[in-house]
């Protein structure tokens, strides 16, 4: 028996970490951050995903225009960036800007399901 339960193709959130090696920034990002990040709420919100950026970039992730400075952190939804966090600022900044980040994550999110009602709303009334 099948039952369907409505998941969605579309990939959910990710924060995605361009980092290279050698970046002094990426190795405090690591010790400070990374050991916990999957277990807080932001992590399971938004995983955090790793993209080197010695290597091309990844055929689900062309939409991102990578820049120069590592760590570069993009917050990604079903295909759009959200936003970034360029550098790494410590730990207390960090929480802070992934936070808002989080926050316009929501705001879009609101957003898209009225578009969507719409859109449903509309082709029913067609």
């Amino acid at each position: 028996m099948f039952f369907a339960f409505g998941f969605s193709s579309a990939p959910a959130a990710e924060l995605v970490m361009f980092e290279r090696a050698g970046c002094e920034w990426c190795a405090v990002f690591n010790r400070e951050i990374a050991p916990i990040y999957g277990k807080t709420e932001e992590g399971l919100r938004a995983p955090l995903r790793r993209v080197d950026t010695a290597q091309p970039l990844p055929a689900d992730l062309a939409f991102i225009e990578p820049e120069r400075l590592t760590p570069l952190f993009v917050l990604v939804d079903r295909g759009r960036e959200i936003g970034r966090i360029r550098g790494y600022p410590g730990e207390d900044f960090f929480w802070g800007l992934l936070d808002a980040l989080l926050k316009k994550l929501d705001t879009s999110a609101i957003a898209n399901e009225r578009v969507e009602l719409l859109e449903t709303t509309s082709r029913v009334a067609d």
